[in-house]
């Protein structure tokens, strides 16, 4: 690595005078596209604004972080590995971020840092942007970690028919279906867990699903959650299969094509969450300003 892209993996806040100064840590970070997404949404609403990398040793996310704001940063978004670090470093948590036990926006007021979690609106934004119905779905989350758990509480929110949360261990989906228990009973929706292997059975299952998230990694790796059995019994031509990860057809999306389903990567999840954290920061008023499926389509292109 150069000396140029470990400097622009470091941002100083007292570089750059007269000017707000905003960073994404991670670990690793260099392959980020937060900096351009935030850079045009600067540009689109006229804001004058940095916008760097931050990356911090796995074990020193708080000691970088406090050393950023303290340098005059003013707001931050946080990604893996971090994003409970930040949970635990914020000193006021917004609702969605208690809920969702896991923070990916942080910015500082009056001495105080804040935290929120913008991930689960952006999932359900761009869903909605994609013309899925959320309202009566039937919904299948895999994966029961923080990314999973950070999209439950604005998935619930919309009123689907059944949400299954499915994990490779039941502990900690049942431990997700009893932390959202109260929302999803307000919302009659009916929320269940299930082990992986149980998507192996079609009685499990059920039913094919409208909508199927992939909230695990695996697709970093090129590898699927998901055994052929189980696709078999889960995806019908009708379904959506969604995966977090964006940047390719992962092995869970081709999965889904080839039972004759629509996928979709995560692109515009990290597009929306990142307007979401940007209006955070620089005023809700900005809202027309900014068009974030313009900036996805730049992306894509």
């Amino acid at each position: 690595m150069s000396s140029t892209d470990t400097a622009s993996l470091h941002t100083d806040p007292s570089l750059f005078a007269g000017v707000d100064v905003y960073a994404v840590a991670g670990h690793p970070i260099a392959h980020s596209k937060s900096p351009a997404i935030h850079q045009r949404f600067a540009e689109q609403a006229k804001q004058r604004m940095h916008y760097g990398r931050l990356q911090p040793e796995i074990d020193s996310f708080a000691q970088a972080t406090k050393s950023f704001f303290a340098a005059g940063g003013k707001g931050m978004n946080v990604t893996v590995p971090f994003k409970l670090d930040a949970q635990n470093l914020a000193d006021v948590l917004t609702p969605r971020a208690q809920l969702a036990g896991a923070v990916n926006t942080l910015w500082k007021t009056e001495g105080k840092i804040f935290g929120d979690n913008t991930d689960g609106a952006g999932l359900v934004r761009d869903l909605l942007a994609q013309g899925i119905a959320l309202h009566s779905a039937r919904i299948l989350l895999i994966g029961a970690g923080g990314a999973a758990r950070g999209v439950i509480g604005p998935l619930l929110e919309q009123s689907p028919k059944s949400l299954i949360i499915a994990n490779r261990s039941s502990a900690k989906a049942d431990e997700l279906v009893k932390l959202f228990a109260d929302l999803a009973g307000s919302r009659e929706v009916a929320l269940e867990s299930r082990t992986l292997a149980e998507l192996e059975d079609a009685a499990k299952t059920q039913y094919p699903f409208d909508l199927v998230i992939n909230a695990t990694a695996a697709g970093l790796t090129d590898e699927s959650p998901l055994t052929l059995k189980a696709v078999a019994n889960i995806f019908v031509p009708s379904s959506f299969a969604y995966d977090m990860v964006y940047g390719k057809t992962t092995a869970f999306m081709q999965q889904a094509l080839q039972r004759g389903a629509r996928v979709s990567d995560g692109l515009g999840m990290l597009v929306e969450q990142a307007a979401d954290a940007f209006l955070l920061w620089r005023g809700a008023q900005l809202a027309t300003a900014i068009d974030p499926r313009a900036v996805l389509a730049e992306l894509r292109s």
